[in-house]
Formats: structure tokens, sequence, C-alpha cells
């Protein structure tokens, strides 16, 4: 194939919309935490009309926040989710693993990181013991953000900002539901305060006992929920709340030690 052939066959293939989305969302910054549709026209050589629409359709899908006191925008936890993701899957994952999976082993449980999908975590990583009661949840398998443990680590770490827009989520998604997720959550958060981590003991599944901790990172705006449960035959709120909380913090602490000495 020609040049001429190849360049035509990337401009086929090339979505501007897109690109021009991408090329908005690069113009924040950490000295630029908050911009308006003015400041991104200059910037991208983008038409306002244009960068109009686009903001507001980056605002929709959770990428973009918009600050109404400013009348300008900021980073979304769309992109956090996304960098979570690739953190998650570059770093944190690699390190953790050993330390998981020796968990796993001495407690006869599942132990998880997951993100954020949504009013959902999905986990991306899983170990799991040996026991007959064993969670047997895999990568790729889903969870409610507001009754797990898992879910309930990740909401913990947030600012109360991004906290608020996954609150909305949630609730938009179960409305119903929501006046007891959110007792939940308000239990879970004070949990964290006290303890160093959450608990979920048969809330969304009355099968399921786990604790979450969260991984906070890069001056806390990435969060990394891990956790540790099983069958709540055998997982008492004592067991969560003396044993298995202390022990995931612990190795949460160790993950980020180790991180902190890669600079990831």
């Amino acid at each position: 194939m020609g040049k001429e052939a190849q360049s035509a066959e990337k401009d086929r293939n090339f979505v501007t919309a897109l690109a021009r989305g991408l090329e908005i969302l690069r113009c924040f910054g950490p000295s630029d935490d908050y911009l308006g549709n003015a400041e991104l026209a200059k910037r991208t050589n983008i038409p306002r009309p244009t960068v109009s629409r686009m903001t507001a359709t980056l605002t929709q899908l959770g990428y973009l926040r918009y600050v109404e006191r400013l009348e300008k925008y900021r980073l979304g936890p769309g992109v956090l989710d996304l960098g979570y993701r690739y953190l998650a899957g570059e770093g944190v994952r690699d390190i953790a693993r050993p330390f998981m999976q020796d968990l796993a082993d001495a407690t006869d449980c599942m132990v998880a990181i997951a993100a954020p999908n949504g009013p959902w975590m999905s986990y991306i990583q899983v170990c799991q013991g040996s026991g007959p009661l064993v969670l047997r949840l895999t990568v790729g398998s889903r969870v409610p953000m507001a009754g797990s443990a898992v879910g309930r680590a990740y909401l913990a770490g947030l600012s109360e900002e991004d906290r608020a827009t996954h609150h909305r989520l949630i609730r938009e998604h179960d409305p119903e539901g929501w006046p007891e997720w959110e007792k939940g959550l308000e239990r879970a958060y004070r949990e964290y305060e006290e303890y160093g981590f959450c608990t979920s003991d048969g809330e969304w599944n009355r099968d399921i006992s786990a604790v979450g901790v969260p991984l906070v990172l890069d001056n806390d705006s990435t969060v990394i929920p891990f956790n540790c449960g099983g069958s709540s035959l055998r997982l008492s709120r004592r067991i969560l709340v003396e044993n298995l909380g202390p022990r995931l913090k612990e190795l949460v602490g160790q993950v980020k030690e180790m991180l902190q000495g890669r600079d990831v």
C-alpha cells in the first residue's frame, strides 16, 4: 500500500470528534483545575459552539463536572476511573498479587481488587483461598457499589465531591433502594473513620460478608479498593472487625509502601 493510500486509510479511521474531546480533557492539569468554554476554545483552537457541545457531552458521561458557581468545568470521576484502571493494570496488581494470595491462603477468603463501573464495582484481580466456603467470584464479576465492602471502601476513599457524584448515580439506578443504601453508606463511612476499613455483613447478599480498604494514591486523586471476604456462615462481625480488617489494612499499607518506592 502506497503512502497516499495509507494516509487515506488513516484519515478514514480517524474520528475527529473523539480527538477533539480528548484534546479538551488534556487541557486540564495540576495548575488548571477549572476551565471554562472560552478558555478551552482558545487553548484548543476548536470553535466555541463545538466546545460547548463537547463539554456538555463529556459532563453527561462523567468525564467533566460543571461547577456552577464558577461557570467552569473540572475533571470528573470518569477520567479518574480510566486512570485508576490503567494504574491498577500496570502497577498495583503485579505488586499486590503475592500479598493478596498469602492473605487468601491464610484466611480461606477471597481477596480482590475492583474498579468502579457505574453503580457497580467490577473485579479486576481475584485471589482465592482453598477452603470449601470460599467465594467463587471471578475477574469481571460485578457487585453493587453501595452494598459491597469493596464499593464502600472505594467511596470512603474519595473526596466528598466525587463521592456525591457516585451517590447520584446509585440513586438514579435504584431510587427505591436508595434510602437503605444511604443508611448503609453512612455506617460504612463512620467505620472507615474509626477503623480505617469498611464492612458489609450480609447486606447486598446475605451469604457474603467482607471488609474493604481503599488504597489512596496521587495526593488523594486515585482510589483503588481492596476487599477480603467469604461466607457469612463463618465470618462474624467480630472476625471482620478484629481479624480481617486489620490484616487487609496491613496488606494495603505494604502495597502502598512498595508503590512509593517504585514511584508508580
